[in-house]
């Protein structure tokens, strides 16, 4: 009898990709892949813990899958079940829970689908988790998250991620280059590069053995893939070979993607952040300085405890004149077993949507007015399969996105283009010597 899986992702890249190299071990074991309403026999929830709201959500899912199929075997894994897995074992409905590392065994787990009045747990502390399992993300044509680094040995004071995740280890440089061959080979022509401290790479069994910039030398040379993004670096890890590097590379592409957190120093240390504000804005000025079209996205966090209007009004005017393209906002919340959960000087959640909402609108200023300064270039763009309203997006090698007229030769194609102007809708339309394209 052919059983049917479906999957449901919370959270980053990582997980997505982590859920994909699940979803593989289910095929090899003779399972269909299907959709979440095509009456599934089994469900597998990958949970996240850095958003808000995870039991809620957990919650909610577990309560849709048993419409669709009350018979259904329902397992939860990822972070969020690493941290709170007495708490998911709880929700109605839940017939196994497993952590960090025993969601990779997850097939081997299952030995029948018989519902239980009580969900299984499979959970060994997260000190003992030291494996690393490699996984990318397949399904999207255009491109794949290729996880090559797992956990963090950094201790921000508001994370919940070393909890969740682990200790930081990672891939061998060669079986990276293995599977990013084996992605070019399926036709897929961008890699985003990703990890939970991705400038970490190349801890294996505690012990450094190579380095980021080896991996990003190594992988400039795999045939097949045309672009290779960086998903995100911390500041104090960006050095400046990387930057050199990316800047002539004939496949790592010109978009950063830096967490900074905060732009007060204060905040910083309250964070136990491993950099100051200035080395930030002396990255984004090296940056600037050899790559001008350069696309920066930046993390910052409101609200966290201790921050006071100064502080904010500090980081807002940090924001404003630092030369970056896009915001992403996180308003902080308290996370169990964190040492900010327990600092002095709560903001209060009105304070924190307002600041929130200003950074907002600072992201949409910043954005506009880097898609502003790429107008009239030409660029190459990697379209996607989607349509929405007749168009199709894609995104150029700095990560201005891009719309055009639908049409069905373009998709998964790099295409040279004009960026013309900007539409209502902040998407970039473009015009091509074909005329296929928006006018």
């Amino acid at each position: 009898m052919n059983r049917k899986v479906a999957f449901y992702t919370l959270g980053c890249k990582l997980n997505y990709s982590e859920t994909s190299g699940i979803g593989r071990m289910f095929t090899q074991a003779g399972y269909s892949t299907v959709d979440f309403t095509d009456r599934p026999d089994v469900y597998v929830i990958n949970t996240c813990s850095v958003t808000e709201n995870a039991d809620k959500k957990c919650r909610k899912i577990v309560k849709e899958a048993l419409k669709v199929s009350p018979d259904a075997y329902i397992t939860i894994v990822g972070c969020y079940a690493q941290l709170k897995p007495k708490e998911i074992a709880e929700i109605p409905g839940v017939d196994m829970v497993l952590g960090a590392a025993e969601k990779f065994q997850l097939v081997d787990h299952i030995t029948d689908l018989t519902k239980r009045p009580k969900a299984v747990v499979y959970n060994q502390p997260i000190t003992e988790v030291n494996t690393f399992v490699p996984s990318y993300s397949i399904g999207d044509r255009t491109r794949t998250f290729l996880k090559v680094q797992d956990g963090c040995d950094y201790s921000c004071t508001f994370c919940t991620i070393p909890l969740a995740r682990g200790a930081s280890r990672s891939d061998t440089i060669a079986n990276v280059l293995q599977q990013a061959q084996q992605i070019a080979a399926s036709g897929v022509k961008e890699i985003v590069l990703t990890g939970v401290n991705l400038g970490d790479f190349g801890i294996r069994n505690g012990q450094r053995e190579d380095r980021f910039f080896d991996l990003v030398k190594a992988l400039d040379e795999v045939e097949g893939i045309e672009r290779i993004r960086i998903s995100s670096i911390e500041p104090n890890l960006l050095t400046d070979e990387i930057i050199q590097f990316v800047a002539t590379s004939k496949r790592f592409v010109p978009h950063f993607h830096i967490p900074l957190q905060s732009g007060s120093d204060k905040i910083l240390g309250l964070m136990r952040r491993r950099y100051k504000r200035a080395l930030y804005a002396d990255r984004v000025a090296k940056i600037k300085a050899i790559m001008p079209d350069c696309c920066i996205g930046v993390d910052v966090i409101v609200g966290f405890p201790g921050e006071t209007r100064e502080d904010f009004i500090d980081t807002y005017n940090f924001l404003h004149e630092l030369d970056i393209s896009y915001l992403h906002v996180f308003t902080y919340s308290e996370r169990e077993n964190t040492p900010a959960a327990e600092m002095p000087g709560a903001v209060p959640g009105s304070t924190r949507a307002d600041r929130s909402k200003m950074l907002h609108i600072l992201s949409d200023k910043k954005r506009r007015a880097f898609y502003q300064s790429q107008l009239g270039n030409t660029a190459e763009v990697l379209f996607e399969g989607d349509i929405k309203d007749g168009y199709m997006h894609g995104f150029t090698r700095n990560y201005v996105k891009v719309k055009a007229k639908y049409d069905p030769v373009l998709v998964n194609e790099l295409k040279q283009v004009q960026l013309t102007n900007i539409s209502p809708d902040g998407d970039v339309e473009v015009t091509e010597a074909e005329e296929i394209f928006v006018h």
